[in-house]
């Protein structure tokens, strides 16, 4: 049984990929956000007021370790001018800080207790 869930939600299109190793859900994270990042941006939208494509998100992709009482959750919002935003939980979504390059990757796998969260901590 695979122990990772990814699920992407791109607008009204949501798909779902099991893998056995956070390694292999991280590759498929990694492949799907710069996919959706290579699309256009989304222009702003007024409404009551106006909000910028950064204050959009475009595209949410959530990896997900278990059922529904133990499970951690972290992923990427892609946001409409393509910045990617690292976040942990699944109903309760907190912001991770990530401040250069491959950080975001390296946050979301820092928060499922992966490979980069054990280089820089041990």
């Amino acid at each position: 049984m695979a122990s990772f869930k990814l699920t992407v939600r791109n607008g009204p299109k949501v798909t779902r990929d099991s893998f056995d190793s956070l390694a292999e859900a991280m590759v498929a994270l990694r492949s799907h956000s710069e996919r959706i990042r290579a699309e256009a941006d989304l222009s702003e939208v007024s409404m009551i007021r106006t909000y910028e494509p950064g204050d959009l998100v475009k595209a949410r992709l959530e990896i997900s370790t278990g059922g529904p009482f133990r499970s951690r959750d972290a992923g990427l919002d892609v946001m409409g001018d393509g910045e990617l935003v690292a976040f942990r939980g699944g109903v309760f979504r907190k912001e991770i800080s990530a401040e250069r390059g491959d950080a975001a990757y390296d946050a979301v796998e820092r928060a499922l207790g992966g490979q980069a969260g054990r280089e820089r901590d041990g």
